[in-house]
């Protein structure tokens, strides 16, 4: 199959297209997205005080399926981050995968998208701490194509340093932390780059703007370790195992920037981002200067596995309109 037909079709939106329509499942049960409102006093509103999730959805035109990636990985993942905000939820993992599953079918996409689940410190309180007495989650779901090209990407290094883990923990899905993302994304895009790569504290590349990073040297792929202010990305543990399995050499290591210059090839991976080939770096060429095969083969290796199509990935893939009873 060409990779062509893998990639996000192309009627899906951008992710600057509003969502005015569909279901969300808001206050414990789903209700058209409309009416999923919260009070300006919403304490995560004004404090930051909620963590999220992205899950990507993957329509499968042959089986008229889509596919939710990685489901219950990333619900593992959001209550780990809503036990460091002290946010007490009452649903489950299971619960929340099946309550994800049913908020997409009654949408009744047929196309990608993507599902954003919301924990929040939902009182109406002005006082900076996490002892709001009402805690509160909410999910939602929109078409969604391409976060950004995935073709080749011209990046700078950020003079905004990736937030530390001792000042906002950098393993959980924090909102309030997103502003260190905004503020690097803003001025690298002001400067005519597509995105950008953010460092520690003590000068080591960290990641993307809201991405994970690794470069190849020869067959050898290098992603930067969790110690280094990273997000602990589920795509990124995809793209090491799609490496492993092809026989490629995995090292996480911490990487100096200049060690950027001189790869032979890089790119970014996440749930937004997906496979995306780094091609420049502060206007430096990053190997030949256009996509590298390694990086291609992964990439294509991973739109087949989140599509369904790679039968040695199919636990990856939750599908939404089969297999499972409806909730009532």
């Amino acid at each position: 199959m060409a990779i062509e037909a893998l990639r996000p079709p192309e009627d899906a939106p951008p992710p600057t297209k509003a969502v005015y329509d569909g279901f969300a499942y808001f206050q414990g049960k789903i209700v058209p997205f409309a009416e999923a409102n919260v009070s300006i006093g919403t304490h995560a509103l004004n404090y930051g005080t909620a963590c999220f999730e992205g899950i990507r959805g993957y329509w499968n035109a042959e089986q008229n399926e889509i596919y939710l990636l990685k489901l219950a990985e990333h619900y593992q993942r959001f209550l780990k981050s809503t036990a460091l905000l002290k946010i007490k939820l009452d649903e489950s993992v299971e619960q929340l995968c099946e309550l994800t599953r049913e908020v997409v079918r009654r949408d009744g996409y047929h196309t990608d998208v993507y599902v954003r689940p919301l924990a929040y410190k939902a009182s109406a309180m002005i006082k900076v701490d996490l002892h709001s007495p009402e805690d509160a989650v909410a999910i939602f779901a929109m078409p969604m194509g391409a976060y950004s090209r995935i073709d080749g990407l011209r990046v700078t290094i950020s003079s905004w340093r990736r937030v530390s883990d001792n000042s906002i923990p950098a393993r959980a899905k924090i909102t309030g932390a997103y502003i260190n993302t905004a503020l690097a994304t803003e001025d690298a895009n002001a400067a005519g780059y597509d995105d950008c790569l953010m460092l520690t504290e003590d000068g080591h590349i960290a990641e993307g703007s809201a991405a994970n990073f690794f470069m190849i040297q020869g067959r050898t792929l290098v992603t930067p370790p969790v110690t280094d202010d990273i997000l602990v990305g589920i795509t990124r543990a995809a793209v090491m195992q799609l490496a492993a399995d092809v026989e490629l050499d995995v090292v996480e290591r911490s990487i100096d920037r200049t060690e950027v210059y001189q790869a032979d090839e890089a790119f970014l991976c996440g749930t937004g981002v997906q496979v995306a080939p780094i091609v420049e770096v502060d206007g430096r060429a990053v190997g030949s200067g256009r996509p590298g095969t390694t990086t291609l083969r992964l990439q294509e290796a991973y739109f087949r596995a989140v599509r369904g199509n790679d039968p040695r990935y199919r636990q990856w893939c939750t599908p939404v309109y089969g297999g499972m009873p409806r909730i009532t």
